[in-house]
């Protein structure tokens, strides 16, 4: 039971904590509540875990909202913000975030040229800037199972307009695994046992109402 030697972190193709960046996007209550393409109570536990993966790895976070400084729109969602208290957001007013000088100077200054991406609605703020992205040379990974939109129909054309693009759609499971890739990397897998061991089917992220 050897495994290979680590395989260079940077330049892996596959996603590793050092060569990828986790972007989360327009997690507040109205867009929570508009969502029809899965239970808002799995969406909630699924960006919540998603993002608790993304922390145990120690990725690049970047973080945006649209519409608080303008008095249009809530703050994220209280299960999210539990666990991103300590990153910044940066606030917008366009809906395409890769058209806001500050998030794509943030998303930039990551140096990571994957980026995983999670966004509500999937066929607006999630779409606009994976496409951006991806013609400007990125790698743009969708956790499916953590976005959402106003309908199944508007959630699967968005993922098939991004995957026609070039994108590549994962699941948080997938996700999880594809960061840990060896059990005998210890101090990470407390972290992904955690994202399973705290979801019994009876108890999901209640407050996703803000």
């Amino acid at each position: 039971m050897t495994s290979e030697a680590i395989r260079d972190p940077i330049t892996d193709h596959l996603l590793t904590p050092k060569n990828s960046a986790f972007i989360v996007i327009d997690y507040q209550p109205i867009q929570v509540s508009s969502i029809r393409s899965m239970s808002q109570e799995e969406l909630v536990f699924n960006i919540v875990h998603t993002t608790k993966a993304a922390l145990n790895y120690d990725l690049p976070i970047v973080h945006s909202t649209v519409n608080i400084a303008t008095g249009k729109n809530k703050p994220p969602i209280k299960p999210l913000m539990d666990v991103l208290a300590k990153y910044p957001t940066y606030d917008r007013t366009s809906i395409n975030s890769w058209e806001d000088v500050a998030f794509k100077k943030a998303v930039l200054a990551t140096g990571r040229k994957k980026l995983i991406m999670t966004a509500l609605w999937t066929e607006a703020c999630l779409t606009f800037p994976a496409l951006d992205a991806l013609k400007e040379g990125f790698e743009v990974y969708v956790v499916a199972d953590a976005v959402g939109g106003t309908s199944v129909s508007a959630h699967e054309m968005a993922l098939r307009r991004i995957e026609q693009a070039g994108g590549q759609l994962i699941s948080k499971t997938q996700l999880y695994c594809e960061l840990q890739r060896d059990w005998n990397r210890d101090a990470t897998v407390p972290g992904f046992m955690d994202v399973f061991q705290n979801w019994d089917g009876s108890n999901p992220e209640k407050d996703f109402k803000g």
